[in-house]
C-alpha cells in the first residue's frame, strides 16, 4: 500500500520516529499510516541501513539481469584493455578465450559496449576508404614466398643520437622477423642484419622493398650492392613503384601499429629504444591476434624456410651459348678491345650476354635480364620492364623478346635453352 501523497518523506520520517519512541507497536502504526506491515518493516530496515538516503524512492527494476556479464569477467576485460589500449573487442575476446578457455566470455559486441560504458573507447573520425591494394602481394600465398623490408623513419634518442629502425617481416604470416635499430643505413650494416635473419629463419624467395638505398640505386636495373647479394643467394628483389607505399601495405600497417604501441617520449639511448622495440616484436608475433589470420598470431602461422643460408655465397653460372664478361672496378666490361660501361654496382661480378640478333644482346646477371647491349654503338640501355619488346632506337625496329623467353624468377639461366 502506498504512503500518503501529502509529504512522503515527512510521513516516512515521522513513522520511524514514532516507532523508535516505543509508544505504539508496528501493527498499530501501520494501521494508522495506512500501510502494510511489510512496507513498515522495509522502511525501518532501509533507514537503519542508509539513514535518510534509504527513505528516498527507489527503482523497482532489477539491479542485475540474469544474462548480465559477471563483474569478475568485466574486470578481467577492463584490465586487459588497460594493458593494451590499442586492441579492439575481437582481439580482447580472442586473448581471453585463449588464456582461460573454460569461461563463458561475453560476445565482442558486449565487450565493445563495456569499453564504451567505461570510457575506454575514443570515437574515430569517419574517413572515406578506398579498396586496398593487394595485387602485388597476391603471390605470397605461403610463408617465405615474400619478405618485406623497410626503414621505420629515423628518430633521435634522448642523448641526441640518430637511429633508423630496420624492419623485416614475412608477407604471408605477418611475422616480424627483425625490428632492429641501426646507427647507419649503409650496405655493410644492413646486410649483416639480413644475414643474421637468414641464418635464423632461412631465406625467402623474394624480397619486397621501396626504391631507396641500400635496397636500390640509380644503377642499371635499379641494382644495389645489397640487391646483387640477394640475387646471388637466389632471392628475387621486388621493388614497389615510387610514391606507392600501399604496394607494401601489410608491412606499412605493421609500422603504424608499431608507432602506436612503442611508448613515447623517446628513449634515453639506442639500447633502451631497442629493448622497447624487441618487446613490441615479441608481443606482435606471439600475443596479438591478427584479423587477417583468422585471429591467430603470426607466430602460430609462420614456419621457417627450408632454404638455408649457404656456407659460401654461390657465383652465377651461365650456359655455354652466352658470352660471359667480368665487370671491372669502374663498372666496365671488355668487348672486342673496347670498354663498355655497365654499372659500378656490379664490379667484380660476371654477367652473361645473350645474343638476340647481329646487333642486340640481353645482359643477364644470374637469372635476371638487367639491360640491353648495343654491340654497334657500344653502349648499354635499360630494358622495358613493362613490355615484351625492346625499345626502338634510331628508327630501327628492335626484335621482340617474345622470340626468346626470359628466365622466370626461380629459374636458373642454365635451365634455359636457345630457341
Amino acid at each position: 500500500m502506498p504512503w500518503k501523497e501529502s509529504s512522503v518523506m515527512e510521513e516516512k520520517l515521522r513513522f520511524i520516529l514514532e516507532y523508535e519512541g516505543g509508544e505504539e507497536s508496528m501493527t498499530e502504526l501501520c494501521r494508522r499510516y495506512d500501510i502494510s506491515r511489510e512496507t513498515g518493516y522495509v522502511t525501518l530496515q532501509r533507514y537503519r541501513a542508509s539513514g535518510l538516503r534509504g527513505l528516498l524512492a527507489q527503482s523497482h527494476a532489477a539491479q542485475r539481469h540474469g544474462n548480465q556479464t559477471p563483474e569478475e569477467l568485466e574486470q578481467k576485460v577492463l584490465e586487459l584493455r588497460q594493458a593494451h589500449m590499442r586492441w579492439g573487442p575481437r582481439k580482447l575476446k580472442r586473448i581471453l578465450e585463449r588464456d582461460e578457455p573454460g569461461r563463458n566470455w561475453p560476445a565482442s559486441s558486449t565487450i565493445g559496449a563495456l569499453l564504451k560504458r567505461e570510457g575506454l573507447v575514443v570515437a574515430r573520425k569517419k574517413r572515406l576508404h578506398t579498396a586496398p591494394y593487394t595485387e602485388p602481394l597476391a603471390h605470397a600465398e605461403e610463408a617465405n614466398r615474400v619478405w618485406c623490408a623497410d626503414f621505420k623513419g629515423w628518430f633521435r634518442t634522448g642523448d641526441g643520437e640518430r637511429n633508423d629502425p630496420l624492419t623485416i617481416s614475412d608477407a604471408y604470416s605477418r611475422y616480424l622477423l627483425r625490428c632492429q635499430t641501426v646507427e647507419k643505413t649503409n650496405t655493410e650494416r644492413v646486410q649483416a642484419i639480413f644475414e643474421a635473419a637468414f641464418r635464423e629463419y632461412g631465406m625467402p624467395e623474394a624480397m619486397r622493398t621501396d626504391n631507396g638505398p641500400p635496397f636500390a640505386s640509380h644503377a642499371v636495373a635499379g641494382l644495389s650492392r645489397l640487391a646483387v647479394w640477394w640475387i646471388k643467394l637466389g632471392i628475387v628483389p621486388e621493388r614497389i613503384e615510387a610514391g606507392h607505399p600501399e604496394q607494401n601495405g601489410r608491412h606499412e600497417r605493421m609500422h603504424r601499429t608499431m608507432e602506436e604501441e612503442v611508448a613515447q617520449p623517446p628513449a634515453a639511448n639506442r639500447r633502451k629504444k631497442q629493448e622497447a622495440q624487441e618487446r613490441f616484436r615479441r608481443e606482435y608475433n606471439e600475443v596479438r591476434p591478427h584479423e587477417a589470420l583468422g585471429m591467430q598470431t603470426p607466430a602460430a602461422v609462420y614456419r621457417p624456410s627450408a632454404r638455408k643460408f649457404p656456407s659460401r655465397v654461390p657465383e652465377p653460372e651461365y650456359p655455354g651459348y652466352m658470352q660471359v664478361r667480368s665487370v671491372r672496378p669502374h663498372g666496365h666490361f671488355r668487348w672486342k678491345q673496347h670498354d663498355v660501361f655497365l654499372s659500378e654496382v656490379l664490379w667484380g661480378e660476371q654477367v652473361g650476354l645473350l645474343q638476340e640478333d647481329d646487333r642486340w644482346f640481353t645482359v643477364y646477371f644470374a637469372q635476371h635480364p638487367i639491360a640491353l647491349f648495343d654491340s654497334q654503338q657500344l653502349r648499354v640501355a635499360p630494358l622495358l620492364t613493362n613490355s615484351s619488346h625492346f625499345e626502338e632506337r634510331e628508327g630501327d625496329a628492335s626484335p621482340s623478346l617474345s622470340s626468346k623467353p626470359l628466365a622466370k624468377p626461380n629459374q636458373k639461366v642454365s635451365d634455359m635453352r636457345p630457341v
